[in-house]
């Protein structure tokens, strides 16, 4: 089968002819359709220094999919050859405390899918049966392939109450601006997001974001008046891992505000944390999903007319596959789909 390997410990991807993956009793041989490219796939491909601490070579990349079953093993039940399916990509060990109590999320030896073990980005992809979601209402592939940065979204959106509630966020790539649509379809009242890449706020606004702010031209302050704020924000949703972000965000909270963190910085610094505590925010940190809770809210979400297709703003056949990473490293785009049905 054809697969994105990366073949080298070195920056690059390599479209190679592989096995297809073995599959044992319990497992789901999926074929894929879609798949979305990530941050974590960038940061393979330029071969960082994150990249070359947390991947061995070689290795298929890739865990943003949507595809049809193939096969299935012969102790799994529930999921039939012909099932259209996305994948979990947070495989857990079944066995610790919080596994055990059914927080699968808070696993302590989490692999990750297209990381620590081979991924999507291939005609065929692999996966236990428990971490196989099957599409049980329709919903269109091309978002279907992206289930696992929505969930990213909406497990950091839906954190706290949003009802009535002025939603701050701060980073307004791809996730970001799934979270923006989240908030404003679950009821908050205002859903203000910040960047500095025009295009991306742009996309934000498509969103239904009610106030998109570049804060190169902007600081969040002058938000707050434009709104008619008098108190500062209930809810934050950080999603750049940038440091003047969440200084800047704990800065323009409301006394008792919560704060989700998704963004993940590259170093350590510093806050204002007699602020967080003389104002009593919570900060709560977010990775991954909730398994499966997010990904029922999911569903309902898009049952309920969430609208996603503004995120979607590049689609190429996998051949494609360099221009389509390159559209996807920029500061402009969302999300950039492959066809591997091409």
């Amino acid at each position: 089968m054809k697969a994105l390997v990366k073949q080298h410990a070195e920056p690059g991807l390599w479209l190679m002819d592989v096995p297809e993956p073995e599959t044992g009793p319990g497992d789901v041989l999926i074929k894929v359709l879609r798949t979305g490219i990530c941050g974590t796939d960038l940061h393979i491909r330029s071969w960082d220094g994150w990249a070359q601490g947390a991947v061995k070579t070689p290795l298929i990349l890739g865990h943003e999919f949507v595809g049809e079953v193939a096969a299935v093993g012969a102790d799994v039940q529930d999921i039939a050859v012909g099932d259209l399916v996305s994948g979990e990509g947070h495989l857990v060990c079944g066995k610790c405390r919080n596994c055990l109590a059914g927080r699968r999320h808070l696993c302590r030896s989490t692999i990750g899918l297209g990381v620590g073990r081979n991924g999507a980005f291939a005609e065929y992809v692999a996966l236990p049966a428990s971490n196989v979601w099957v599409h049980r209402t329709h919903v269109d592939l091309d978002v279907a392939a992206i289930f696992d940065p929505f969930g990213n979204a909406v497990h950091t959106a839906l954190s706290f109450p949003l009802v009535g509630e002025d939603v701050l966020i701060t980073g307004a790539g791809p996730i970001g601006i799934m979270a923006a649509a989240v908030a404003k379809h679950a009821g908050a009242r205002n859903v203000v997001i910040t960047d500095v890449s025009e295009s991306r706020l742009e996309i934000a606004r498509k969103a239904g974001a009610t106030l998109a702010l570049n804060v190169a031209e902007h600081d969040i302050a002058h938000a707050q008046k434009q709104l008619g704020l008098k108190e500062g924000f209930d809810i934050g949703l950080e999603m750049s891992g940038r440091p003047e972000a969440m200084r800047d965000m704990v800065a323009n909270m409301t006394h008792g505000g919560r704060i989700a963190m998704l963004g993940l910085p590259a170093q350590e610094f510093a806050v204002d944390w007699a602020k967080i505590v003389t104002s009593m925010i919570t900060i709560k940190g977010i990775y991954g999903r909730e398994m499966f809770e997010t990904w029922y809210a999911m569903t309902v979400l898009l049952e309920g007319g969430l609208d996603l297709s503004p995120v979607i703003t590049g689609k190429y056949g996998y051949q494609d596959f360099d221009a389509a990473f390159d559209e996807a490293a920029t500061a402009r785009s969302g999300k950039i789909i492959l066809d591997w049905t091409v």
